[in-house]
């Protein structure tokens, strides 16, 4: 009798986590590789979960895939470990008949730009290909908190086999998947793309996991499956521990059987012990063919208030937008930053930009600076925000604090490495890419949490992304700004340019964008800057001509100032005829120069109109 057969009128006990109990044994690299190192221990392993009661068994493959095996260097392995790993777990199997599934894990958590779709099917096939050589009973698919990936995997191992597939999402909220799909309808979504059971593992222990499940109606084809973890995690002496007692997942099992479930296993944290007593509770029960599905919670989300100002890039597609970047100071002194702050505000810039630590260097908290400069000199700010300094907590945290203080305009970044800062020692977070972090910004925008939980409102983030055209193949920048689109930028700030050639070389380049880019203007104060700036700053690099123009200046500070000024100009001049939107950038809190340039531009703008009335 085939798995499918023995569902229709039995609930079966899945095995647990193969990885806890190889963590156990104090084997934490690639635990794939045991298929080949240690085959006894992982054969071992499978004995001990059939000996507890486990009817189905699965492959110790969870990543054995190229992408996966790409971080210990064995990508070139991927078929070596998976024909191991079947070979084992049927020799396990054989004795005593129990089903044996080939797993394969999910590979995107939140950031989708390590690997794209098309190169996570193409691992994936690589992976099932072996695996379906070796006759499992069916496919495992565990672990997927991206929802697109797996129904894009889904239906690619639909088309290629017609063994039983089993679909499973991953969680970061009972009931509520990252995208903020909730889980029934995911589960009848993947239903619908032909999988043969639906259901959820990981990251929740058995409370939430049946918490999730109460929310579900049962499938009209499909069985449902859940594997939770033996707890939520804690952390023990450096170690990741779960604190679940074998009888309390036992008693858990018997209420996921009432929510409908009939394929019971255990994910992280669970042994042996574990699926015993979910064994010892679920033998003598049937199936549930019926049952009451609690109504989805209608979560009320209130619509963002209307913004103060209009956005900046809906105001640069009609008109002139001059955005100022004026750096927070490294010290405690303020005044002389609020100073400058107010004086390029009055003067005509539609916001004043913050770096956030720009060069890895710590400054006075741009939002800090941003709220005082709101709150009480009515200067409009326009915060960056790195993927460097903060984890997911940290980067929602944030996002929320700013809306709460009204500040909507923010610039996401992935920022410099901690490397090229004052603190080469201090740890990189990068949990996102700038990419990922725009579209979990405008996640919020939605009124959905980056874990896909209702946050009562929406937020009213108006997003720009950086843009660097300071590279050798231009149309490689644009293809990512093309991207950054995708992701949900409203519009670009450019690195600073110094050749006119470049500004209009870049206009030709996204012209057919409708998305407004901001052309980064900076004067250089002196030689000495200007060498610093083309030699050592990323993403910048100035021409020959400005070198040798500022070079001719020598150790004149007042001369180098005007040099300065007159090169900027003749860049603003050329940036405002192709472009509406300009951004200045001040040097070492030079406002005055900044300010010269304002007055230029607007200059320029009235020279326009005047001709236009003219004409």
């Amino acid at each position: 009798m085939g798995l499918l057969e023995r569902l229709k009128t039995h609930v079966l006990t899945a095995d647990g986590a193969i990885g806890t109990v190889l963590y156990g044994y104090g084997l934490e690299y690639c635990h794939e590789e045991m298929n080949i190192q240690r085959p006894e221990l992982i054969e071992k392993i499978h004995r001990e979960y059939i000996a507890a009661g486990a009817d189905i068994i699965q492959t110790n493959t969870y990543g054995a895939n190229a992408i996966k095996l790409a971080r210990y260097g064995l990508e070139s392995r991927v078929q070596q470990f998976n024909e191991a790993a079947i070979t084992i777990a049927k020799r396990a199997a054989a004795d005593g008949g129990q089903f044996v599934l080939g797993t394969i894990g999910g590979i995107r958590g939140i950031r989708k730009s390590d690997a794209t779709l098309e190169e996570i099917l193409a691992t994936v096939d690589e992976q099932a290909t072996v695996l379906l050589a070796g006759n499992p009973d069916g496919l495992l698919l565990e672990t997927y908190y991206d929802f697109e990936e797996l129904t894009a995997t889904l239906a690619m191992l639909r088309a290629k086999t017609k063994l039983p597939i089993i679909a499973q999402v991953s969680m970061h909220e009972p009931g509520i998947l990252q995208n903020g799909m909730s889980l029934n309808n995911a589960l009848h979504e993947l239903e619908a793309l032909g999988a043969d059971l639906v259901g959820v593992n990981c990251r929740l222990g058995p409370h939430h996991t049946i918490q999730a499940f109460e929310g579900v109606e049962l499938p009209k084809k499909a069985f449902m499956s859940a594997y939770p973890n033996a707890s939520l995690l804690d952390v023990e002496d450096g170690r990741v521990v779960y604190e679940s007692e074998a009888d309390y997942f036992g008693r858990a099992a018997v209420e996921l059987r009432d929510q409908g479930v009939r394929l019971i296993g255990g994910c992280c944290g669970t042994t042996p012990k574990h699926i015993a007593a979910a064994k010892k509770y679920l033998e003598e029960l049937s199936p549930v063919e019926e049952k009451y599905a609690k109504p989805e919670k209608v979560e009320i989300v209130r619509e963002a208030e209307p913004a103060n100002y209009e956005p900046l890039h809906v105001k640069v597609k009609r008109e002139r937008s001059v955005i100022v970047e004026l750096d927070t100071p490294r010290h405690l002194e303020i005044e002389g930053f609020i100073a400058g702050a107010r004086k390029i505000y009055e003067a005509g810039a539609d916001v004043v930009m913050m770096a956030d630590n720009s060069l890895a260097s710590p400054r006075i908290s741009n939002v800090a600076m941003g709220a005082l400069l709101k709150e009480t000199h009515g200067v409009r700010p326009l915060t960056h925000i790195t993927c460097r300094d903060r984890n997911l907590i940290g980067l929602q945290s944030h996002l929320m604090g700013l809306n709460a203080l009204g500040i909507h305009d923010i610039l996401a970044v992935t920022g410099d490495p901690t490397k090229v800062g004052d603190f080469p020692g201090a740890t990189s977070v990068y949990d996102v890419s700038s990419m990922e972090l725009i579209q979990l910004i405008k996640q919020l925008n939605e009124g959905v949490s980056f874990s896909g939980k209702p946050l009562r409102k929406k937020a009213n983030f108006s997003v720009a992304a950086a843009f660097n055209p300071n590279v050798r193949v231009l149309d490689r920048a644009v293809s990512r700004l093309e991207k950054k689109i995708e992701y949900g930028a409203d519009y670009f700030i450019s690195q600073p340019v110094y050749t006119k050639e470049k500004i209009v070389e870049i206009y030709e380049a996204t012209k057919h964008l409708e998305t407004p880019i901001y052309i980064g203007i900076m004067p250089v104060t002196s030689y000495k800057s200007a060498e610093f700036l083309h030699h050592e700053v990323p993403g910048i690099k100035l021409s020959d001509d400005v070198l040798a123009r500022m070079k001719a200046c020598g150790d004149d500070k007042e001369r180098a100032t005007l040099e300065g000024i007159a090169i900027a100009k003749e860049l603003v001049e050329v940036a405002a005829e192709y472009f509406n939107g300009i951004y200045l950038i001040t040097p070492f809190l030079r406002y005055d120069m900044t300010l010269e340039l304002m007055k230029f531009i607007e200059q320029l703008d009235e020279q326009k109109k005047g001709v236009s009335i003219n004409g």
